[in-house]
């Protein structure tokens, strides 16, 4: 894993720091979305919340990882799918919220709907977020 992590952080031009190998491992052992909370928790050392924010905005903007809106106006955070760039994320996919156990899961494979907008209107993005419980919880 230690070589796929160095890689993703090679091939977008970002410095390999321990505090981005470290976050950037969460993500990979994780089974779903990530809070700065969550990543706060579990990267064990003490990254300060600055660094932690800078790290997942250097993500962001490099198409490493893409934001899930969530209810509670918090963001979550997961991986993206090689595909994504900077500047141009593919993560058309809908996104699943456990009310049990609080997951949030990237269903790739279930498409977002198009939505048809007024004359006039022009979408930069649909965030499609679906609550329920899941198969490990029913």
């Amino acid at each position: 894993m230690d070589e796929a992590v160095e890689h993703i952080l090679k091939r977008n031009l970002l410095s390999v720091t321990d505090s981005r190998r470290k976050i950037l491992e969460l993500f990979f052992n994780s089974q779903g979305a990530l809070s700065h909370g969550d990543i706060e928790k579990k990267a064990g050392e003490k990254f300060d919340r600055v660094t932690i924010y800078r790290t997942l905005q250097a993500f962001l903007e490099k198409g490493i990882i893409h934001n899930i809106p969530t209810a509670e106006n918090s963001v979550l955070y997961a991986l993206c799918k090689d595909d994504c760039t900077e500047g141009h994320h593919h993560d058309n996919h809908v996104h699943f919220i456990c009310n049990e156990c609080g997951n949030t899961i990237c269903l790739e494979n279930v498409s977002i709907p198009s939505v048809k907008l007024p004359k006039g209107f022009i979408s930069s993005q649909v965030d499609v977020v679906v609550s329920g419980v899941c198969k490990d919880c029913k």
